[in-house]
């Protein structure tokens, strides 16, 4: 088992192996190899090359929607799925059109789309927000199909929910990333509490 988390020492970020815990992956020599020939494949190697130049082109100068669109204009994309929260709406609008400037083509698919009630789901009316109303279910597995419907060749996530966002992932055909996740507490910053959590956010945690 791995405790990379826990880890003190650090042997991956150096080439001193002299204190290489005995759990390190390091260790792991030959799926190591493994993994690195996969890089090689066509499906890959550009793609995480290009990813990786990022890091060092605009390194602490860069936010992150800049990388973004860098990696679709590098990458050649053309088209751009854009799955997006409703309580995200207006922040959604301003990414459509900073993509839009860049030259990019995107198709934007909203968390609410189908316009099907919580209870068509199985989700039981007492868990809605407001039981015995219409209450529309997120539907992450139908903004994935509609994206590969249009042939989107690289899905941006904004604001999707817990859980939802790894449905939408599951039924992508494009590869994702994630331009910022949903967390209503900390407005959308979920590292928050983590900086509190020996503070503020110590009780609200578990």
């Amino acid at each position: 088992m791995y405790t990379c988390a826990q880890c003190g020492v650090l042997a991956c970020a150096s080439e001193d192996w002299e204190k290489l815990p005995a759990n390190c992956p390091i260790r792991k020599g030959e799926l190591l190899n493994t993994a690195l020939e996969t890089y090689q494949l066509p499906e890959n190697r550009d793609f995480y090359i290009t990813a990786s130049e990022l890091e060092t082109l605009g390194y602490c100068q860069w936010p992150r929607i800049k990388e973004i669109i860098q990696l679709c204009l590098r990458m050649q994309y053309q088209k751009i799925g854009l799955a997006f929260c409703k309580g995200l709406k207006q922040e959604a609008k301003i990414v459509d059109n900073l993509l839009r400037k860049a030259g990019l083509n995107v198709v934007s698919v909203i968390c609410k789309a189908g316009g099907v009630d919580k209870c068509e789901s199985g989700i039981p009316d007492e868990r809605k927000l407001k039981p015995g109303q219409f209450e529309p279910m997120c539907n992450p597995i139908f903004q994935a199909m509609l994206l590969n419907q249009e042939h989107t060749e690289f899905n941006i996530l904004l604001g999707l929910c817990v859980g939802h966002d790894t449905m939408f992932m599951k039924y992508s055909d494009a590869l994702c990333t994630t331009l910022a996740v949903k967390d209503r507490v900390t407005g959308h910053n979920p590292l928050a509490a983590i900086y509190c959590a020996e503070g503020y956010f110590r009780n609200r945690i578990l």
